[in-house]
């Protein structure tokens, strides 16, 4: 985990797609160094600039106050200039023209003007506008890179999740601190309450409520027992459990979730795409606009202008707005979509997800929690159905058949509690034991062949109380068992359970969520039984079904609804479910906490709550918008802003000034940044 998450963010990690290229890797501190000292530098150059005392009507005079423009100048060109100049070399390398080398254009013409100026080949007062230019760019830079630096923070907040040191057990009991990076597979840690996890493992001792709110979004604690597996970075809220170490370093849920957030802030997608055509456009249009406007103002008499024009023209097309416009969206969506447990792995997919129309559903472990719960109990005349239910679940007690957990999880929860003796298992038929001194088995149709009690739709001598409920049970697709009497001169059956895979609560909220969506099309895809799969989508409300479908056919289920003109999301486990994963326009595995490296899906969310598909959609609205919001203004301030830059309203005296128009081009870019931080207003979390 330390070699995958502590090391520090390299070049690698600060890749900024979309035209950024030129400086990546460029610390935020760098800018905020360079922009204070060339700002102390510009505010002198500015104060005893002959235009700025005209305006400002006052007067200095002091030897050597010629040479502090440029002198001063140079060293603001120089130092805080060289990030860009070096970048625009890069681009120059890389056939790939862009921001650096605009902007680089810009301070070196303003830098030559002024030079000029300085031996008198020109009458301008241009050093004043050189600083000023400079140090607006290294601010723009600075706030540019803080903003992209926070947003991928996501990566160290990841790292930060894991404790320095565990506390590991030697096989004498006793502890001591290690480093996390020396744990191995097989060791044992104590993990002490409201301590952090160190590994993932799985509990061997103990039971604790554990937070893993960072890693699945799910802000309730869970219960974490003997024989569960616990992720590395939760936390043990209310008491001390024994750990054993299942996986280290980079084969932990932490890594895995630090891998695909890394991943998902270097994809592009295809708003990116668009933004990086625009961008290399843009270069191109301002360099002609630029030519154009210098030999026009040149061609009029004025070399002056031509000067001050063609600098304005440059700075103000340089595509900050632009080229912040998408990674910045990107990097806050993704941040904010990993601790809200969504993990992007493919952009395109997230952009997918805008338009998608149907989505189907695997069934068990997706909209049900994958284990069997008692939905019905019927007892005979004479008998109460909590007394069937307490005395089967005394029979069932000692039996580790998840039907049997489950009778006796539901008398427990109802205080239903009994002692049984003579516990004695039927193999494939049920279970047989002595309660209150009288012989009981419990079982299904199995067993009713072999103690000769006939089915439910016989007349004799099964019960009709029993009957009806029981015929009702089996044609939804419910596991019926059977409490059987075995103390009279033939065996009586007195009670019966229908047992079903327990639809999650939350379903049915992500359902109609959905609905209200815009959703139009909710399927349920299953091997079970078609009253099984029919059963619980009548229960949700879902539009269609597929039973009884083989995993390796599901992708045609996919195929199918895509035939009709739907452009699909599936749902699933991301194991039976990776060929319809694979297939579907958008992947979605769920509930894989603890098994991020789903290559089949473009979207894994980290908890079991199917409402995170609703989270999913929002986002994907929310991040396309701003996307398309912020390349629509970065384009129409360019189209607005180039022409005033180049002096088309010169006539009427509105003229723009170097400076002013890297304070515009600035303020652009503040205007992008602050749209792509109201993403933080999306409800991500169920």
């Amino acid at each position: 985990m330390t070699s995958e998450l502590r090391k520090p963010l390299t070049d690698e990690h600060h890749h900024e797609p979309g035209g950024h290229d030129g400086h990546a890797g460029h610390d935020p501190e760098v800018f905020r160094r360079k922009f204070w000292l060339s700002l102390v530098l510009t505010v002198p150059i500015v104060v005893t600039s002959d235009m700025v005392m005209e305006w400002f009507g006052y007067s200095l005079d002091f030897p050597g106050i010629a040479g502090i423009g440029p002198v001063l100048g140079t060293i603001v060109f120089l130092y805080g200039g060289w990030p860009f100049l070096t970048g625009a070399l890069g681009e120059i390398r890389g056939r790939a023209p862009g921001m650096m080398l605009l902007i680089a254009m810009a301070i070196t013409v303003a830098y030559a003007a002024s030079l000029a100026t300085s031996v008198g080949l020109f009458e301008l007062d241009f050093w004043w506008e050189l600083a000023a230019l400079v140090t607006i760019m290294l601010l723009g830079h600075w706030q540019e890179m803080k903003a992209i630096g926070q947003a991928q923070g996501a990566l160290s907040a990841l790292a930060a999740l894991l404790p320095d040191e565990a506390e590991l057990i030697s096989p004498g009991g006793s502890t001591e601190s290690v480093p996390v990076s020396k744990l191995r597979v097989g060791d044992r840690v104590l993990v002490r309450s409201g301590g952090r996890v160190p590994a993932d493992g799985r509990v061997v001792e103990g039971s604790a409520e554990v937070d893993e709110s960072m890693i699945t979004g799910e802000s309730r604690p869970v219960s974490r027992t003997t024989g569960d597996r616990v992720v590395a970075g939760t936390v043990a809220t209310d008491s001390a459990v024994r750990v054993e170490v299942t996986a280290v370093g980079e084969d932990t849920a932490l890594a895995g979730i630090g891998r695909l957030v890394a991943q998902a802030q270097a994809s592009s997608g295809r708003a990116q795409v668009l933004a990086d055509r625009f961008a290399a456009w843009l270069f191109y249009v301002a360099a002609g606009a630029g030519l154009i406007t210098f030999v026009t103002w040149w061609a009029l008499g004025d070399l002056d202008q031509s000067v001050v024009r063609t600098v304005t023209v440059l700075v103000i097309a340089c595509p900050h707005a632009l080229g912040l416009a998408i990674p910045l969206v990107i990097a806050l969506s993704t941040a904010l979509s990993a601790r809200a447990g969504i993990l992007v792995k493919d952009r395109l997919a997230l952009e997918r997800m805008r338009t998608v129309n149907a989505i189907l559903f695997d069934k068990t472990g997706t909209l049900t929690k994958g284990a069997h719960t008692v939905t019905g109990v019927a007892a005979t005349a004479g008998h109460t159905d909590d007394e069937v239910l307490r005395i089967a679940a005394a029979v069932e007690s000692d039996s580790e058949h998840p039907l049997a957990r489950a009778l006796v999880t539901v008398a427990r929860e109802r205080g239903l509690t009994a002692s049984a003796t003579g516990f004695r298992s039927l193999t494939g038929r049920g279970v047989q034991a002595v309660v209150d001194g009288t012989p009981y088995a419990v079982g299904g149709p199995a067993l009713l062949r072999e103690l000769n009690v006939e089915a439910p739709a016989s007349d004799t001598p099964f019960r009709a109380d029993l009957a009806e409920p029981a015929a009702e049970w089996s044609r939804r697709g419910a596991a019926v068992l059977h409490l059987v009497r075995l103390d009279g001169d033939r065996p009586e059956v007195i009670g019966a359970f229908a047992l079903e895979d327990e639809i999650r609560p939350e379903a049915r909220q992500a359902i109609d969520e959905l609905r209200r969506q815009g959703i139009e099309k909710l399927v349920l895809i299953t091997g079970d039984a078609r009253p099984v799969a029919e059963a619980v989508a009548a229960d949700l409300g879902l539009d269609e079904v597929f039973a009884e479908v083989l995993p390796a056919d599901k992708d045609k289920a996919v195929a199918d609804l895509q035939s009709r003109g739907l452009t699909v999301a599936m749902v699933g486990d991301g194991v039976n479910d990776a060929p319809a994963l694979a297939r579907a326009d958008v992947g979605l595995a769920i509930g894989a906490g603890t098994d991020v490296a789903i290559e089949s899906a473009g979207v894994v969310l980290a908890s079991s709550d199917p409402r995170a598909v609703t989270g999913v959609i929002r986002l994907s609205r929310a991040s396309y918008r701003k996307m398309i919001q912020n390349l629509a203004w970065a384009a129409g301030y360019n189209v607005i802003a180039i022409p005033l830059a180049a002096g088309v309203l010169a006539w009427t005296g509105f003229t723009l000034s170097p400076a002013v128009g890297a304070i515009m081009m600035s303020a652009s870019t503040i205007v992008v940044a602050l749209n792509a931080q109201l993403l933080r207003r999306v409800r991500l979390a169920p």
